[in-house]
């Protein structure tokens, strides 16, 4: 089968080929999913850079982690009816390949009424901000602010929040940002680099301010984020988009009570209750049927153009995830 394949760790335009390798036999408890749609994730990336909390083993790695595809064998133990399902996984090792091996536990099947599109990243980033707003202290009527708005998991995460009475302030770094969320129907987008950005988010949330934020951004701006919190508020890192270290404010810190603590979704998942996990699931899959979760895609390439799919994937600016369809 062809796969996207690293030998070494590096930047993945760089490293990542596309080439022939052994098709995967699925073991004890596994199936076998051969691939319709994978997305590029930022861990992704992070992982075949060798910076991530996960690290394959080389040479010979795969990339990718999450993908909607068709069951085509089971292994030991595995009810072979679910031969031919339509499934979407996340939290795998090498689905950017033809074939792939995942848990038959962890498979999910998708009605018809889910697109491809959709289906591919229904779990890991929705799945992942869901959890996270499990995990927050905010509750309806409450403010919650998110950076990085206009990345997948802030769509998302608008779209949760309005389902449960949040109120949501939404955070970007380019103008443009702003005319895109707000074209979707996401309201209170301020951009960052807008003059009197503070004065403007600090009217919205009320001299109270807000309970909850999530900073996937890094560097100064979780300083203003602390400052928008109430007391007793937390700030929770997500995700790093600049590389920068936090800088916090520790009489801001000390004065209000904040909390500041860090949020990995893989762990979280991992960890999480069977039952939990299958509540989450089922209210996403239940948005979606509704057609009130929507996801886009960044453009679709073929396994052969790897290092084209990842330099479209780090382009600022792309509508949402890019794919590889082997």
């Amino acid at each position: 089968m062809r796969a996207a394949i690293h030998d070494s760790f590096g930047e993945p335009a760089d490293v990542l080929e596309c080439r022939e390798t052994d098709k995967p036999t699925p073991g004890s408890g596994e199936v076998l999913v051969k691939t319709t749609l994978s997305p590029i994730h930022n861990h992704d990336l992070w992982t075949v850079r060798g910076n991530y909390g996960y690290k394959p083993d080389l040479p010979g790695a795969i990339g990718g982690s999450e993908a909607l595809g068709t069951i085509e064998a089971v292994g030991e133990g595995v009810d072979e009816a679910l031969v031919g399902q339509r499934i979407t996984v996340a939290g795998v090792h090498g689905s950017w390949a033809e074939y792939f091996i995942a848990p038959a536990g962890g498979v999910l099947p998708l009605p018809d009424a889910i697109s491809d599109t959709l289906g591919a990243q229904l779990i890991a980033m929705p799945f992942s901000a869901i959890s996270l707003l499990e995990q927050l202290k905010v509750s309806s009527g409450d403010w919650l602010i998110q950076t990085a708005a206009n990345g997948a998991v802030g769509k998302i995460m608008a779209i949760l929040a309005k389902s449960r009475g949040i109120k949501l302030l939404n955070l970007v770094r380019r103008p443009e940002a702003v005319a895109e969320l707000e074209a979707l129907g996401i309201e209170n987008v301020i951009s960052t680099s807008e003059t009197g950005w503070r004065k403007k988010a600090q009217a919205l949330v009320g001299p109270s301010g807000a309970v909850s934020a999530i900073d996937s951004v890094g560097g100064d701006l979780a300083m203003d984020l602390t400052d928008l919190l109430g007391v007793d508020g937390e700030l929770v890192v997500f995700g790093t988009a600049t590389g920068a270290p936090l800088t916090l404010s520790s009489g801001t810190l000390i004065m209000k009570h904040i909390s500041v603590r860090g949020f990995w979704g893989s762990r979280v998942g991992q960890q999480m209750d069977p039952r939990e996990r299958e509540r989450l699931i089922t209210e996403l899959v239940t948005l979606a049927m509704k057609g009130q979760l929507t996801l886009e895609d960044g453009g679709v390439f073929p396994l052969d153009d790897i290092g084209g799919a990842v330099k479209a994937a780090l382009t600022p600016g792309r509508q949402g995830k890019v794919m590889l369809r082997p």
